[in-house]
């Protein structure tokens, strides 16, 4: 009886072992979306509103990891919404476009490349942000999704608006 209890004790801690090792490799198999960080994105404004950006956009696009300082992605490698903050404020443009949300009022110049890549630049809060959205996304998501980020963004204070 003795044996059978050893046997069955030792069946579990290989199993829980297994589990946990099985926790591990799908762990480290979650999908990095490589992004490029900012000049600046060592900025100190920056990381409260890393901290403070949503987990999802779009409805239906998931926060995912990344490999730079003050960069943000949301979707599948390929496909996928990213954020850079401590980009290069932009000059004053005609793009520069105004979007209220509940949350608040961000102002960004709004670029469109020809391949269908979106890009939103924060008009007037240093550091900028940029956000970008490739044409993969855009097949299934209208950018309106940009003002998800409002309450984020606005942590940096606006100094400047469009005119």
């Amino acid at each position: 009886m003795r044996a059978g209890y050893r046997r069955r004790v030792l069946v579990r801690r290989l199993a829980t072992l297994l589990a946990l090792g099985c926790l591990a490799l799908l762990a480290a198999c979650t999908p990095t979306i490589g992004t490029e960080p900012a000049a600046d994105a060592a900025d100190p404004a920056c990381a409260p509103v890393m901290l403070a950006l949503p987990d999802v956009v779009a409805g239906d696009l998931e926060r995912t990891k990344v490999t730079a300082q003050a960069t943000a992605a949301w979707g599948d490698r390929g496909a996928a919404v990213t954020l850079r903050c401590g980009v290069e404020q932009p000059p004053p443009s005609p793009d520069c476009q105004r979007f209220d949300s509940p949350n608040g009022t961000v102002d960004w110049v709004v670029e469109e490349n020809d391949e269908g890549t979106w890009r939103f630049t924060t008009y007037g809060r240093e550091p900028a942000i940029q956000v970008t959205v490739p044409p993969t996304v855009t097949e299934g998501h209208s950018t309106s999704f940009i003002v998800d980020l409002t309450s984020a963004i606005d942590l940096i204070p606006a100094t400047r608006q469009c005119t």
